[in-house]
């Protein structure tokens, strides 16, 4: 069985996208749409834009979901998922890829998923922390005896956790941790403590949105990163999406998972390749490739 696997945030890159454009008609037309639904030229700032300017989340979320997106419509029908997951914003791509959601609508809910995290991360100081080396019940046990927010906030593979939340409270676990024995525990360059209750504002603001969108029965089961197994419900995949936002993003259960249902390759869709290095850490018998046309 062959699963399909989206990034997130933190993937994207300078010139991301022009490769589709310059290949593929449709391509065009679905970043052209793109620009119309979002009201700037955003394939301006991809092909053209510094690493600076795809830095602020209003650019980086909607970058990275569209040339996840226009990859997988562009591959037709060699687009054939048993299965999905996607890690963080890497969700919605595999929704749309998956037909549960319309190129419009998860457009428009990515870029509010955005700009209302952007607000989030706006009302109060906050940050992550990237930690490795530790069993992950050490750093929940860390990040429930440290005063303040701080939780663990994305599972990415074995031994390596990050952490969301104020400054102030993750740079105190950052130094309890390191005494607990993590070989690293570094301060990640991020607006905001996404995947925590800091988050919270996001959440209700997207729920409504979410609540307002048509969501369609998926062609293959998505495995979600709050609830890590198969799900092809769309009112539990709505449910699901809605808490993304302030729970932790449970990548490693996932993939287990969906080994464990069969995936025998792993094929990511959208730029770089750091979703196939957390699944050859995960298990390093799996196949993974990176979509191309």
């Amino acid at each position: 069985m062959n699963a399909y696997i989206f990034p997130g945030q933190g993937a994207q890159f300078s010139g991301m996208g022009l490769d589709l454009f310059e290949k593929s008609a449709k391509a065009q037309e679905l970043f052209q749409k793109a620009n119309a639904i979002l009201g700037f030229s955003i394939t301006d700032i991809m092909f053209e834009g510094s690493a600076e300017d795809l830095k602020q989340t209003r650019v980086t979320q909607p970058a990275v979901f569209l040339h996840s997106v226009i990859l997988s419509k562009v591959l037709g029908d060699d687009f054939k998922p048993d299965m999905v997951a996607g890690h963080s914003l890497g969700e919605l791509s595999a929704l749309v890829a998956n037909n549960v959601l319309s190129f419009e609508d998860g457009l428009k809910l990515v870029y509010k998923r955005a700009m209302a995290m952007q607000e989030a991360c706006e009302l109060e100081p906050s940050t992550m922390a990237a930690v490795l080396g530790l069993e992950d019940e050490i750093v929940e046990a860390v990040c429930a005896e440290t005063e303040g927010t701080v939780v663990a906030a994305n599972y990415n593979c074995p031994g390596q956790l990050v952490i969301s939340g104020d400054i102030k409270s993750v740079e105190a676990a950052c130094e309890s941790l390191k005494e607990r024995g993590a070989k690293r525990a570094m301060m990640l360059p991020v607006g905001g403590a996404f995947h925590s209750p800091l988050m919270e504002p996001a959440r209700k603001e997207l729920a409504a949105a979410i609540e307002n969108t048509t969501f369609n029965t998926p062609t293959c089961p998505i495995y979600q990163n709050v609830s890590t197994f198969a799900v092809t419900d769309p009112e539990e995949i709505k449910k699901n999406l809605v808490f993304q936002l302030t729970a932790p993003v449970k990548w490693t259960q996932s993939v287990q998972n969906m080994i464990k249902d069969g995936a025998k390759s792993f094929t990511e869709v959208g730029p770089g390749k750091v979703l196939q290095g957390l699944v050859k850490k995960i298990d390093r018998q799996m196949e993974t490739a990176s979509a191309s046309i």
